[in-house]
């Protein structure tokens, strides 16, 4: 096992460092060269690491236990966030390790939390590099080892069911790899057409592909102290809502459209929900805001934003709506419970789930006007198994749990019932931005050190949906 682990871990860390190419190259283009060691030397050495691990392993099989692969997963992103912390810290960007950890497992996990208050001051290879770890976590980093770790000789359906959201996972062709692969291509493509129209609508190139990055991992870095209201543009808005909305369907239909099956997407119960979800959010909060923007359709504006903004978990702002009316405010703490659909690059709890209770509920109600009946959830026009109900059910006590536990950690440091509850829900949800004292126009730079490690691990966990970490304090994990 420990053979094993060392293998994935050693080429997660040597994929994170060929990615330290791109910062380095944004720093020579934009001069600055003081930042280039901080970024090549850690790049050199998780190099050589790979390049070891392939001399030494390449023909040797490994056997991945299932029990193996949660903590293969744990550990990638663990080491993960801790390598991409490196850079932020030795380049002086963020001279504090302990925000330099936050920042970096805030941007594998797509959380979009931030300890810095001007953005606009730091290099513009740190702020792609921010932006770029949204992008290999949105993902999944272990989804891209899997992809590539066929000369390694480790299988990888194990590793993916660990880390992939939702209820229920699998894969729609038969070798996992070529799973791995086609959702990559899939999601560098998008990202390669957003930053096209992101350049058109008038940002720089590296902005564009700053943003592009954010977007579609669903994190919510951003270049601008003001995030995308810096621009005050509407086309850059709409540009980037179109691609939350994108970034938060199930991946997997993307397939399903390339390869004309529109059977599976027009059956998709999720999906369904998730559109239905954002057009009622759009509205109620268009309509509540009309009068404070002069008119529905600027309202409409911002409303559509801020709904795929928060329901994706990406984390953008364009207004602060903590300033916005109660109505509105209340919408947007509704959607901060949703999140956007599994297999998507989005956090939170998932659409899927809330579908799945939703269903049973109406059963319920059926079995009490019917004793004798039976009934059963229909999920894709399929009747729905049991098991996935259990499932849902165990998954919501350990989430709403969770966030009371890290609720009430925090409110011993000084942060108020308001901020404590929305900060333990954005983090665990990995959707950024809360309320009160983690508001949209917030930072988390003066959370003591204490809630930062804590929030550190919320955020892990929640983006490997709480069960691939908190299997490790059951006793049946260590028993053999």
């Amino acid at each position: 096992m420990a053979f094993t682990l060392c293998i994935i871990i050693f080429f997660i860390i040597s994929i994170i460092g060929l990615s330290f190419s791109i910062p380095i190259a944004t720093a020579i283009f934009c001069h600055e060269y003081f930042v280039i060691p901080s970024f090549l030397i850690p790049m050199i050495a998780s190099l050589i690491l790979g390049a070891m691990t392939l001399f030494f392993f390449r023909n040797k099989k490994s056997r991945l236990t299932i029990r193996s692969s949660f903590a293969a997963v744990a550990l990638a992103w663990i080491s993960a966030s801790l390598f991409g912390a490196i850079p932020l810290y030795f380049s002086g960007a963020i001279p504090n390790f302990t925000d330099a950890f936050f920042e970096s497992v805030s941007g594998f996990t797509t959380t979009g939390a931030t300890t810095l208050s001007e953005i606009e001051k730091l290099p513009r290879s740190i702020n792609l590099w921010r932006c770029l770890s949204h992008w290999l976590g949105g993902m999944g980093i272990v989804a891209l080892t899997v992809a590539l770790m066929p000369v390694l000789g480790v299988g990888g359906f194990q590793l993916i069911k660990a880390e992939t959201t939702g209820p229920e996972k699998g894969k729609f062709t038969p070798k996992i790899t070529t799973t791995a692969k086609i959702l990559w291509f899939i999601y560098l493509g998008m990202t390669l057409i957003q930053t096209a129209l992101l350049k058109i609508a008038g940002m720089d190139f590296i902005d564009a592909l700053c943003h592009a990055f954010s977007t579609l991992g669903t994190g919510g870095f951003s270049t601008r102290n003001a995030s995308i209201g810096a621009y005050n543009s509407a086309a850059i808005e709409w540009i980037c809502f179109v691609f939350m909305f994108l970034a938060g369907i199930n991946f997997s239909l993307y397939y399903y459209f390339f390869t004309r099956n529109f059977s599976e997407i027009k059956c998709n119960s999720e999906l369904k929900a998730y559109i239905w979800i954002n057009i009622i959010s759009i509205a109620a909060i268009a309509v509540a805001q009309a009068s404070s923007y002069g008119g529905f359709f600027k309202s409409l504006r911002f409303s559509a934003f801020q709904t795929a903004t928060i329901l994706t978990t990406t984390g953008f702002s364009t207004a602060d709506y903590t300033k916005w009316k109660s109505a509105s405010q209340i919408v947007i703490l509704m959607l901060l419970f949703i999140g956007g659909m599994s297999g998507s690059t989005a956090g939170g709890v998932k659409v899927i789930r809330w579908v799945v209770l939703y269903k049973q509920f109406k059963n319920e109600i059926l079995k009490m006007i019917h004793p004798h009946g039976v009934f059963s959830i229909r999920l894709n026009q399929q009747t729905g198994r049991k098991d996935v109900v259990f499932s849902v059910s165990a998954f919501f006590f350990l989430y709403f749990s969770f966030v009371i536990l890290t609720a009430f950690f925090t409110s011993f440091f000084g942060l108020d019932m308001q901020t404590s509850f929305t900060g333990a829900l954005t983090m665990i949800g990995n959707c950024g931005p809360a309320f009160g004292a983690l508001g949209p126009s917030n930072n988390c730079g003066w959370l003591a050190a204490p809630v930062k490690w804590w929030y550190s691990f919320a955020m892990i966990a929640g983006r490997l949906e709480l069960f691939t970490l908190f299997i490790f304090l059951t006793p049946a994990y260590w028993k053999k």
